[in-house]
């Protein structure tokens, strides 16, 4: 097929690293956008893509807008998506930073500012591997590229990519492969791929007992003990050793809350927070059941109607895309951009890949990782650019193979 009228002659000559300081130079923190979709549609409408806002509310949450840009007609070959958001975590204190956070200076070879990591500078190296890729064809090869950028990643993630894949479903688009920019790599570019991601499961526990003075014990009922070996059954249990793509589950005490100023008063209740990140050896029914009846067994040998509130919330279910020609197309790619053979991980946290995986294989390959979230948040300028070499291997792999 063939481009719609467009020059392409201009595609190749997109500055990866120029795009991404216009795209910081947008303080774009969860859930404002303050321009930052307008830049990549000034980006990419040029080049020919087809691009749609597509902007998704639900009651409590902040509307967010999003952008669907795709090159090429559905159903006239492959479509392969690069996925990745706009929305920065905020600041913190302005006065730590050495730069403004949103300036997108460059110094010694560092591109700085709130978005350089995680993860405009991705977003805008895939725009310039598009580009190049488009040019080198001169608009003419069957299937299509498109781009799922969201403004809703840091932030509750509801009105975001989940809402743009259902909507994509809903129209009779079909992604066949995915690439999401995350920051992936620990140290240097090219040493780590993300195959995958751990589930996510947290509990909420409160143990109810009654108040009353430590001087007459007797009178009261002090929660913290039964809710200290509720903590204490869970914390001692191996859940499994891990396999061959995921290391152990793992269950972390994130906060425990009594509340209670007082030194000389037992208090009504007790309250815990946990987080379980968890491989493909679990499923989140038995994680759920395994907690309840820890709950239920603790509070119920006292033998005294002790009460107990127990909530379990699902954050991410675990997903792996299995090593295969696709993932394998991909690490090549790395290789070739960088020089390092990549790892490939299914550690960290969760990522918007976790809502893709249901749709098409996904893998996530960026940036380095060290300074997301982080006072003065950086990424090489070689990085930046090397990292578009890669997208633009990965973009020639996937069209010239029969890989998906």
């Amino acid at each position: 097929m063939s481009a719609p009228a467009t020059d392409l002659s201009s595609a190749a000559r997109i500055d990866p690293v120029k795009l991404a300081q216009d795209l910081i130079r947008c303080p774009s923190v969860t859930p404002a956008d303050e321009g930052a979709l307008g830049i990549l549609e000034a980006a990419l409408k040029p080049l020919g893509f087809d691009c749609q806002r597509l902007r998704f509310s639900a009651p409590g949450t902040p509307d967010i807008d999003n952008l669907y840009a795709r090159w090429g007609q559905p159903g006239q070959g492959r479509n392969f998506c690069f996925a990745g958001h706009t929305d920065v975590v905020p600041v913190g204190d302005r006065k730590a930073w050495t730069v403004d956070p949103f300036g997108g200076e460059i110094i010694d070879g560092q591109l700085y500012g709130r978005g350089a990591s995680d993860m405009k500078s991705a977003i805008a190296a895939f725009v310039a591997a598009a580009g190049r890729f488009l040019a080198s064809r001169n608009g003419k090869f069957s299937g299509c590229i498109s781009l799922l950028i969201t403004g809703d990643e840091e932030g509750p993630a509801i009105n975001g990519t989940v809402k743009v894949l259902q909507h994509l479903a809903e129209q009779g688009e079909k992604l066949d492969a995915c690439v999401v920019g995350e920051p992936t790599n620990p140290r240097q570019l090219g040493e780590m791929m993300k195959i995958g991601r751990r589930g996510s499961l947290t509990a909420r526990i409160t143990v109810h007992g009654i108040q009353g003075h430590v001087g007459y014990p007797h009178l009261a009922d002090n929660p913290i003990p039964r809710l200290l070996d509720i903590l204490t059954a869970l914390k001692t249990r191996r859940l499994d050793t891990g396999n061959v793509h995921f290391e152990p589950s793992n269950l972390e005490i994130t906060t425990i809350d009594v509340g209670n100023p007082a030194n000389n008063v037992i208090p009504a209740s007790a309250h815990a927070v946990l987080n379980i990140r968890y491989n493909t050896e679990q499923t989140a029914d038995g994680l759920k059941s395994w907690i309840t009846r820890v709950c239920e067994s603790v509070c119920g040998s006292q033998g005294n109607g002790a009460r107990f509130d127990l909530v379990l919330e699902d954050g991410a279910m675990p997903f792996l895309t299995k090593p295969g020609p696709f993932v394998a197309a991909m690490a090549d790619a790395v290789r070739e951009g960088t020089g390092r053979e990549p790892e490939l991980s299914t550690t960290g946290g969760t990522s918007d890949a976790r809502f893709i995986q249901a749709y098409c294989p996904v893998v996530e390959f960026g940036l380095v990782g060290q300074t997301m979230h982080k006072v003065d948040e950086r990424a090489a300028v070689a990085d930046i650019q090397a990292l578009s070499v890669v997208y633009e291997g990965m973009l020639r792999r996937f069209f010239d193979s029969a890989t998906a």
